[in-house]
């Protein structure tokens, strides 16, 4: 096996690859990512947007690394750390990761510690060596890894996974560059030559403030205009009933092209839905009210709405329609699950060997915590040639 590669990166240009990061590449767990889009659906509506979860790992882990050259730390474990941060994602990437945690109990980064330490392997793959074995051979210890991916390791772990990150830098721009949006776009450069530790916390200094706050500006307008776009939430939200109407079975390994196969021969409606996906045939919206649009007793009532099935099945069956072809969205835990940093502001501010937080120097960081996630609070799709009937039914049953 050759000892040195250079990878050719779409942001970062030639990315050198050697010892425990090459091996590490060519393990199955990091090589299935190859099979698993970074944005899920998002092509639907940006077509370019067909980037791969393998590229962003491999992101990440050189971001994370030009962080602690720059505070300097020893490298290795971080960087493999950061490579390795994904390898528990499940098809179609965060889509499907609230369903897997209310079935198992397991988000995507308590799999990719299992993966880590040797606990969980690839059902279809004879293995030689394990991520584990491969860590033992240069010296890492998976513990340790599986430590830092789970935040128990201050700084270590606040480089891949805290308030601003080798992760979120990494997915900002390169979500950016595949979809053609210009929100976002930061100054990576600028924010890491600012950070510092201080009592085993990731700071930054004040002249960095208005890259932060740039940073922050572009991950809020990144989520309400890609990652939470309506078009993009519908399909979906088609994908997880197609799922969830399925009997159970264990998708976490899968990509997403075997995961919409093993649906196609489940039965019918799951046949239905993914000739639907494949060919772009999404459901339309019916209804939808806004945060500012309800009463203050129409909120309380959506914040008391544990399960929207009865809600579908009535409408289905007001409107003449098959059970699973009302969809009903109330956004709100499941993003909060799949997408924890959304609202995450807490950055801390080195200033004259007192450290602040970033509130005190700028009111944008309290203000993008108080937008709203989605512009809908709630949303009824279905099939485009019955939105009429059920945008008339869905308010008379959603708030009686």
């Amino acid at each position: 096996m050759e000892n040195l590669k250079y990878i050719r990166d779409s942001l970062y240009g030639n990315i050198k690859v050697e010892g425990v990061f090459l091996e590490l590449i060519e393990s199955p767990e990091l090589q299935r990512l190859h099979g698993i889009k970074q944005l899920g659906f998002t092509y639907l509506v940006y077509p370019g947007a067909n980037h791969t979860r393998l590229e962003h790992s491999l992101g990440v882990c050189h971001m994370a690394r030009k962080i602690c050259n720059k505070v300097g730390i020893e490298e290795d474990i971080v960087g493999v750390a950061a490579l390795l941060h994904d390898v528990g994602h499940g098809p179609f990437s965060h889509t499907l990761e609230y369903l897997m945690h209310k079935r198992t109990g397991k988000d995507h980064v308590e799999i990719t510690k299992e993966i880590v330490e040797g606990k969980r392997r690839l059902p279809d793959f004879e293995y030689k060596v394990t991520i584990k074995e491969i860590l033992a051979k240069y010296g890492i210890d998976a513990g340790e890894v599986a430590k830092i991916l789970d935040g128990k390791e201050g700084y270590m772990s606040e480089i891949i996974h805290g308030s601003l990150d080798a992760d979120q830098i990494d997915y900002l721009m390169r979500d950016a560059y595949y979809t053609g949006v210009a929100y976002g776009i930061i100054d990576s450069e600028r924010i890491i030559q600012t950070m510092r530790i201080h009592d085993d916390s990731i700071v930054f200094e004040r002249k960095g403030v208005s890259a932060l706050e740039s940073m922050l500006v572009a991950r809020a307008l990144m989520y309400s205009s890609v990652y939470l776009h309506k078009t993009v939430r519908i399909a979906e939200l088609m994908l997880i009933k197609a799922v969830e109407r399925a009997p159970p079975f264990d998708f976490s390994h899968l990509t997403d092209y075997e995961l919409l196969e093993k649906l196609k021969q489940i039965g019918d409606y799951q046949r239905d839905i993914v000739i639907r996906l494949k060919y772009r045939k999404l459901f339309k919206k019916a209804f939808a009210r806004g945060w500012g649009e309800l009463s203050q007793r129409e909120k309380e009532m959506l914040a008391e709405m544990e399960d929207v099935r009865d809600i579908e099945e009535e409408i289905a069956q007001r409107v003449g329609l098959d059970e699973g072809y009302i969809i009903v969205d109330i956004p709100g835990k499941d993003i909060m699950l799949s997408e924890p940093r959304i609202r995450k502001v807490d950055i801390k501010i080195y200033d004259d060997g007192k450290i602040k937080p970033l509130s005190d120097y700028t009111p944008l960081a309290t203000a993008l915590q108080m937008r709203g996630i989605t512009e809908w609070a709630i949303m009824v799709c279905c099939p485009e040639e019955y939105k009429e009937k059920v945008a008339k039914e869905a308010e008379k049953i959603i708030f009686r």
